[in-house]
């Protein structure tokens, strides 16, 4: 699946609305599981290092690490939000097993966080349930503090099964998710597998939660929409109707207004904590270096990750590779 992604993966292409124009790069990000490629679009007069931005994690059930796969949105938020997007290249199976690509994901936003400026989190399908892990992983290390959380289409219940019937998340997909990331049953059940299955979920910032009417992953937006606002968290629910899985697919004019309005509401978060701590928009110093090495050299010839028990993978003294890429 990973190698065949991009000849295969033909979602988007008719979602490109803003941000054709920009040309993005590819950092590495040190984290507690290795080196993590990261594609940055920056809107113009962004600043070089922090800001107000957005971390988002593609989909592919965990199975297909293929970042641009979500490009059209990376550069629709970039483009109209006016934040910095960070696209991360998140290692999945079969090379890793849970928790590793939610780690990872933690990682890099907190990453993202400490260069100072507004942190907004989100991803769609896998990568939605990435996010709301993230959000419960940086609420209970306190390691950082998302502004919002966007959840597209999120899978957040991998230990119960999916109805059987015509969608695109099928009973057979999940069982392949399940062998190949989540092979020990006891983890499906944890809250940073499952996020609607944990048992506490106050403290957690604002969501926007994105379903699809004919999607076999509809129930779990469902359930969590209703349990963050039983938490007394804030959610902004759109359901597309008529739609499957892929649900700005199913209607254009429709998809342009669900994107415009979750756009508004990333760049109204990242405004209002701006607004309110305006020391949250001031990057560090020595937060960023920029280097010739190649940021896709990964692995042969690269240092080990410091430990969290430093200053941390997280902590932006940790300088990443930075290079141009198509």
């Amino acid at each position: 699946m990973h190698a065949s992604a991009r000849f295969t993966v033909r979602y988007g292409a008719e979602l490109t609305f803003a941000g054709g124009d920009l040309r993005p790069e590819r950092i590495s990000v040190p984290t507690r599981h290795g080196w993590v490629g990261v594609h940055i679009y920056r809107p113009a007069g962004a600043p070089i290092v922090g800001g107000p931005a957005y971390v988002h994690f593609h989909g592919g059930a965990w199975l297909m690490r293929y970042p641009q796969m979500d490009e059209f949105w990376c550069r629709y938020v970039a483009a109209t939000a006016r934040v910095t997007v960070y696209n991360v290249d998140f290692r999945t199976g079969p090379y890793v097993a849970y928790p590793v690509a939610q780690h990872q994901c933690h990682d890099v936003a907190a990453w993202v966080a400490a260069l100072g400026g507004p942190v907004v989190v989100g991803g769609f399908s896998s990568g939605g349930g990435n996010a709301a892990s993230v959000c419960l992983q940086a609420r209970d290390e306190g390691s950082f503090t998302p502004v919002l959380q966007v959840l597209g289409v999120p899978a957040l219940d991998l230990a119960t099964e999916v109805p059987p019937g015509a969608g695109m998340i099928s009973p057979s997909l999940r069982a392949l998710v399940r062998r190949v990331y989540f092979p020990d049953p006891a983890t499906r059940s944890e809250p940073y597998a499952s996020p609607v299955l944990a048992p506490d979920l106050t403290g957690l910032p604002p969501a926007v939660v994105l379903t699809a009417e004919r999607d076999t992953l509809r129930r779990d937006g469902l359930r969590y929409v209703e349990r963050l606002r039983e938490a007394g968290v804030e959610v902004w629910h759109d359901d597309t109707p008529h739609a499957d899985h892929y649900l700005l697919s199913a209607d254009l004019e429709r998809a342009r207004t669900t994107m415009a309005e979750t756009a508004r509401r990333i760049a109204a978060a990242v405004a209002a904590q701006s607004a309110a701590d305006p020391a949250s928009g001031t990057p560090p110093v020595d937060g960023w270096r920029r280097t010739s090495a190649p940021a896709t050299a990964l692995s042969e010839g690269r240092p080990t990750p410091p430990s969290r028990s430093a200053s941390g993978p997280c902590s932006p003294s940790h300088r990443p590779t930075r290079s141009p890429t198509s």
